[in-house]
């Protein structure tokens, strides 16, 4: 590093040194130095480079403006298109608040009826229930009668035959039979 310095500023020094005499010679090297350089800046004008580059840099200004439009353009799509999926996906969550509610007004409709529908069911079966314990007591008293009638006949029987004669023990049993034939039917 320290011989690179050392160099640069001898290489430096030595022009510098080289320009002795009057300016305008050409054993100066300061003159020939500079003229070399305006003729360089002539060449380069007379060729048009100066247009050149500031046309180059104007087309990369025009394709950075171009872009820079681009993205301004995609920035503002994407914002359209970002409160569009807002748009949407609010609705969407409304849509599902609702179908929500209205499940939960369904399944409460559908357990108030089944409640009402149990309480028919119920009635019902209560209703059959106290039915069937009226025909099964209406068929003990029949079977209570039946039995308390056939008891009776027979005890009637029995006092009618040891006090009665034969011809009307005969009559009193056909009158008793046909009177418990006329209750039962």
């Amino acid at each position: 590093m320290k011989k690179l310095i050392a160099s640069l500023v001898a290489l430096s020094a030595t022009p510098a040194f080289a320009a002795g005499g009057p300016f305008f010679s050409l054993h100066n090297t300061n003159f020939v130095v500079l003229l070399a350089f305006l003729v360089f800046i002539g060449i380069l004008l007379k060729a048009g480079v100066p247009g050149k580059l500031a046309g180059m840099l104007d087309a990369r200004a025009a394709r950075i403006k171009a872009e820079l439009d681009e993205a301004k353009a995609l920035r503002e799509e994407a914002k359209k298109l970002l409160a569009s999926y807002d748009a949407k996906q609010k609705e969407v969550q409304e849509q599902s608040a609702r179908i929500i509610a209205s499940a939960k007004e369904e399944a409460e409709a559908a357990a108030k009826q089944a409640k009402e529908d149990l309480k028919g069911s119920i009635a019902r079966r209560l209703a059959a229930a106290e039915d069937q314990i009226a025909s099964a007591e209406a068929s003990a008293l029949r079977q209570v009668r039946e039995s308390a009638i056939s008891v009776a006949v027979a005890a009637a029987a029995d006092v009618l035959a040891k006090q009665a004669s034969v011809e009307s023990s005969s009559a009193s049993i056909d009158a008793a039979i046909a009177q418990v034939e006329a209750k039962f039917h």
